[in-house]
């Protein structure tokens, strides 16, 4: 069975623990004049045909013509809505977004710092807010706008941070379920080949495992 795109970038023993999208109030407001479009172009359409019937078929076929413009642009939102995505796993939070162009940004949870919550009242009511994700990277911050389930979704990213902090410190090897320092050493190695790691860090932490032998 072939892999999905997001299976496809994950590393070795890394796990999807949560994934979310934008609210639908987003995406209904990003379709809301496409919507108001079509419901005027249908309704002027039928009004022509009603008071010029002798032309008819000419008008439906141009009203049905120019009816495909906004129901185009609309199925194009609905499309960038469904496959923008915003996931969690045992190492890292990722952006992914895009229909045929993919475009993937992610943070290692080891870098980052500090999560901020943003929700208005309504966003609170309706369940959605802003995240920002700030790191030790270059990228700085990562700002996840109107995200649905934002309190779960920065719960988890915490809960999975320090998870992934205390196996770091104790060594602990997620496959085998013992502390298998060279094990771990290998995955960070890992992550240095993927560019979640620098070399400085990578040596560094290696430093520290190797002095626990």
């Amino acid at each position: 069975m072939a892999k999905s795109f997001i299976d496809s970038l994950l590393g070795e023993h890394e796990k999807i623990v949560m994934v979310t999208r934008r609210h639908w109030f987003t995406l209904i407001s990003t379709i809301f004049v496409e919507i108001v479009l079509v419901l005027v172009i249908v309704i002027a359409t039928i009004a022509l045909g009603v008071f010029i019937t002798k032309y008819l078929g000419i008008i439906a076929l141009v009203g049905f013509l120019i009816l495909l413009i906004p129901i185009a642009s609309m199925i194009r939102e609905i499309l960038d809505w469904s496959k923008r995505q915003y996931i969690i796993t045992n190492r890292r939070v990722m952006q992914v977004s895009g229909v045929f162009n993919k475009n993937v940004t992610d943070s290692s949870l080891e870098k980052v710092n500090d999560v901020k919550l943003e929700q208005s009242a309504l966003g609170r009511l309706f369940d959605y807010g802003d995240i920002e994700i700030l790191t030790a990277s270059e990228l700085g911050a990562n700002l996840f706008k109107h995200i649905a389930r934002p309190i779960q979704f920065k719960t988890a990213m915490l809960n999975s941070k320090e998870r992934l902090d205390r196996d770091m410190s104790t060594g602990y090897d997620e496959k085998s379920g013992s502390n298998d320092i060279p094990s771990l050493i290998a995955q960070l190695d890992n992550l240095r080949n993927q560019g979640v790691l620098t070399e400085e860090e990578f040596t560094k932490k290696k430093s520290d495992l190797l002095a626990k032998m």
